[in-house]
């Protein structure tokens, strides 16, 4: 029973290196996946520049697209023929032909895109503009003779997480 506990032990300074890394590790700002349209998705008689209004598009970004992929199709436009419907001349064709296209924001630019077929003059078409992400924001200063924000958060998540661990792990060692 002896040998069995010390040879548990190696396994749970592991653990807890494990967590105390994960809990120490900076958050990473994932990108986002915008269902263009929301529920109603890409199709005919939905505001697309109220969808687009209020939010943020960030380079990483992604607009997915979900139509009837045997009516419509989604084009990538310059100004002028987003404001006149013109589909003749298309920046880029994202149709894919499985009414299910992704188009990756990976440049910081306005984007225009449409209906051909005739729906953009339903108001299919929607407008955003990508920016770069701005910077986090800076860390507050710290008082002398306090922890400090950052470090008071780690120390309320890491403490209470790493006696849970160690309450869990001796109880499962004591079951043998």
């Amino acid at each position: 029973m002896e040998g069995l506990r010390r040879s548990i032990g190696w396994p749970a300074a592991a653990l807890v290196l494990t967590c105390a890394a994960l809990v120490t590790m900076p958050t990473e700002v994932s990108a986002v996946r915008y269902i263009v349209g929301a529920n109603m998705g890409w199709t005919s008689n939905v505001n697309y520049t109220i969808w687009a209004q209020g939010k943020h598009f960030y380079l990483g970004d992604w607009l997915f697209f979900v139509y009837d992929r045997n009516q419509m199709n989604v084009l990538e436009v310059n100004k002028t023929d987003y404001e006149t419907c013109n589909s003749d001349h298309p920046l880029h064709n994202w149709t894919t032909g499985a009414g299910r296209d992704v188009v990756p924001l990976n440049v910081t630019r306005n984007y225009y895109f449409i209906s051909g077929k005739g729906f953009c003059y339903g108001g299919m078409k929607v407008a955003i503009h990508v920016e770069k992400l701005p910077p986090p924001p800076s860390s507050l200063p710290e008082k002398s003779g306090s922890l400090g924000l950052l470090s008071t958060f780690k120390g309320q998540i890491f403490v209470p997480t790493l006696f849970a661990i160690a309450a869990v792990w001796d109880s499962f060692l004591y079951l043998w």
